[in-house]
């Protein structure tokens, strides 16, 4: 009698916790910004993704927008080996840094410090 194992799905979580912490964090934030950029006047949402899914689906599409975003770096983390992986999350760490500055400023200055 042969006893077969069912095949285990290991996760190996990109990064260490502390990055993966930063990222969602500063992700969180630039969703929450996206979702004010439908609401304020005087700044618009760039990403035509994030505007497909507002024109289908509302405010909520932002959010499913910002959760696909956050699957696909998730799911490329996962893929990468160590250390590549680290420097993958790391990179996105860094861009969401950027773009989490400049929206905050934007909504809150009305003056966006990249753009001309």
């Amino acid at each position: 009698m042969t006893v077969e194992r069912s095949r285990k799905l290991d996760l190996d979580p990109p990064g260490t916790v502390g990055l993966r912490a930063a990222f969602f964090v500063l992700w969180g934030i630039d969703m929450v910004a996206a979702t004010l950029f439908f609401l304020v006047p005087y700044a618009t949402e760039l990403n035509p993704v994030t505007v497909l899914f507002y024109e289908l689906f509302g405010l909520p599409g932002v959010a499913v927008a910002a959760v696909c975003y956050a699957a696909v770096v998730i799911a490329i983390g996962h893929l990468l080996s160590d250390p590549i992986d680290r420097r993958f999350v790391g990179g996105m760490v860094a861009v969401y840094l950027v773009l989490v500055t400049n929206n905050v400023v934007l909504l809150v200055s009305g003056n966006s410090p990249i753009g001309a």
